[in-house]
């Protein structure tokens, strides 16, 4: 009798064991914790900020001082981002010697290592008459082969002047901390704007090199060399604002970022 009530229950748990989950009247698969402290495990809209400065440099430019930064920031996720762009020089020697802009940008992921970018550009130099100009823009930006960051850009101005611009990067570890990094920078326009000291055609060219030494990846220190060559009108101006259109450039600075 024992033997026999054994053998039913083990038969009767083991039907029951194996019905569907949907027969027990529960849903199929496994349990869910119903925890509200459980994370999730993808989540595609969190939002993250970033800023970089990645030139704050004093320039010596034979006998004159300047003054340059290059910044940059965005907010937004993997796919959709928000830019801001800035750069500019101050000339120590004139108050009235420089230029900078700003920009504000939409970036959208179109590849792995590249945004596509469409926003405003705003531009005012350093001059008596103070000229300022403001611009559609649409570029790039990204990581092409090779570990070169490169961000080339159209600009048409409020007065349909067009031009273009490009900016180049590669970083080189020497060692962990010790990091070369050459760059090239140059603006081309396709009609001259007089007003603004641009005539048709390579504007300037700017070839660096510096060398940093990263404290922490957050900061660091670097010294270098840059030679730019300014052209025609652009050369002009310059020469006005009170910079030299063709010399090469000592500079000492910081690179941040958070």
């Amino acid at each position: 009798m024992n033997r026999l009530t054994c053998a039913v229950t083990i038969l009767v748990t083991w039907t029951v064991m194996s019905k569907p989950a949907s027969a027990q009247g529960g849903a199929a698969g496994p349990a869910v914790s119903k925890d509200p402290t459980w994370p999730n495990p993808v989540s595609d809209n969190v939002r993250y900020s970033y800023v970089l400065l990645d030139l704050l440099e004093f320039q010596r430019i034979r006998s004159i001082n300047a003054v340059r930064w290059d910044a940059v920031g965005w907010f937004g996720g993997d796919n959709n981002r928000l830019w801001i762009k800035s750069e500019g020089e101050q000339y120590s020697s004139s108050r009235t010697g420089g230029q900078w802009e700003a920009q504000a940008l939409y970036g959208k992921l179109i590849g792995p290592f590249f945004d596509l970018q469409a926003g405003v550009r705003y531009e005012k130099h350093f001059e008596s008459n103070n000229p300022q100009r403001v611009f559609a823009v649409i570029g790039l930006q990204g990581l092409a082969p090779g570990r070169f960051d490169i961000e080339p850009a159209l600009f048409i101005s409020n007065k349909g002047k067009t031009s273009l611009s490009f900016t180049g990067t590669h970083e080189t570890l020497l060692t962990q901390r010790l990091v070369l990094q050459p760059r090239l920078d140059t603006e081309l326009a396709f009609q001259e704007d007089r007003e603004f000291g641009v005539g048709r055609g390579v504007n300037d060219v700017e070839v660096g090199l510096r060398l940093r030494y990263e404290i922490r990846r957050e900061l660091a220190p670097y010294i270098g060399v840059t030679f730019r060559q300014s052209f025609d009108a652009t050369a002009k101006r310059v020469t006005r604002e009170g910079g030299v259109p063709n010399a090469l450039e000592f500079v000492i600075g910081m690179r941040l970022w958070h």
